[in-house]
């Protein structure tokens, strides 16, 4: 037997992945600003579920309380932007400082466990959508627009959106790729297998998850600041709202907990069940609930799990394989 991590699939796979970055860079030029929107849509549940799954699969961290991140993204550029900084040096401004705040957060969060920590970030990002509600400046309760923005012609906003959104998943998911193949990687997977045997054999469970909920932090903070600009309007009851936790948890869930290519799946999967049934009111909302519970129960490791276990098909070389050397 023979330990290894690249196998000729992940080698493919893994070259590739710069030539699907370039094919996504030349889809403002190739197609209409509609599907760009589209587009930069999709690359948004990307990167919140890549960060949702950094948080849950990695740390065991179950947060329903990201949106607290989400929403202080897309308003911290509106306000920046109402100083007058350019649009999107108000965006990066924001991420950063939005980000940062991820930091005090975590001193108090991860002294939660378990259900507690869950329910204690979503009390942060009520708290955080009642400070909103509470500046008349940011619009109060009935929300206000990025404005800025409108100085730009449609065709071109949009395409410095997509590009923004396309730059910020690829440094993020880079990021998480390259920190779980790192020495730091090991003891993640570690955590999120038994977290008492980890701790039990040195591995400091607590900077770890801190490091993890920070970059969520940072991620969600970067897919805030990309709503505000794809949709130019945002409202306290929508941006802050736990939906888009649940969004989050569907897309993990159903595409694989603890992998790095489950998640990205999930989300093509949900962006296709948006596109198609978002006409359904009530009902697509019960729709993702069932959908998720199925998954659960039938196929717990989810779709992409499920094929790393029955196929051994791995398409990025995250972590090891124990394979016959015959």
């Amino acid at each position: 037997m023979k330990v290894r991590r690249w196998t000729r699939t992940s080698k493919l796979f893994t070259g590739g992945t710069g030539m699907v970055a370039l094919l996504l860079a030349s889809v403002p030029l190739a197609f209409s600003p509609d599907i760009v929107q589209k587009t930069t849509t999709l690359l948004i549940l990307v990167l919140l579920a890549a960060m949702w799954n950094a948080l849950a699969g990695y740390g065991g961290l179950l947060s329903v309380g990201q949106q607290a991140f989400i929403g202080l993204g897309a308003y911290g550029t509106v306000f920046f932007a109402g100083f007058g900084m350019p649009p999107y040096i108000a965006m990066v401004v924001a991420l950063v400082v939005t980000g940062s705040l991820s930091i005090p957060i975590s001193l108090f969060a991860l002294r939660l466990r378990a259900a507690q920590f869950a329910i204690g970030m979503w009390v942060i990002a009520e708290v955080a959508s009642i400070s909103v509600r509470l500046d008349q400046d940011l619009g109060a309760g009935t929300g206000i627009s990025l404005s800025q923005l409108y100085q730009y012609d449609p065709n071109y906003r949009q395409a410095y959106t997509f590009w923004l959104a396309l730059a910020f998943t690829a440094v993020f998911l880079a990021a998480l790729f390259f920190l779980l193949r790192s020495p730091l990687g090991a003891s993640l997977q570690a955590i999120r297998d038994d977290e008492d045997a980890a701790r039990s054999l040195g591995v400091r469970v607590a900077a770890r998850k801190r490091l993890l909920f920070v970059l969520a932090g940072f991620g969600c903070a970067a897919a805030g600041v990309l709503i505000v600009a794809n949709t130019l309007f945002i409202e306290p009851g929508s941006v802050f709202s736990v939906q888009w936790s649940a969004y989050m948890i569907f897309m993990v869930l159903v595409g694989g907990l603890g992998t790095f290519e489950g998640p990205i799946l999930g989300a093509i999967l949900l962006f296709a069940i948006q596109t198609t049934f978002t006409q359904g009111g009530p009902w697509y909302l019960v729709g993702l609930g069932a959908t998720a519970a199925l998954f659960a129960l039938l196929l717990p490791r989810g779709l992409w799990g499920t094929i790393e276990e029955r196929l051994g098909l791995r398409l990025l070389p995250v972590g090891y394989q124990v394979v016959d050397k015959k």
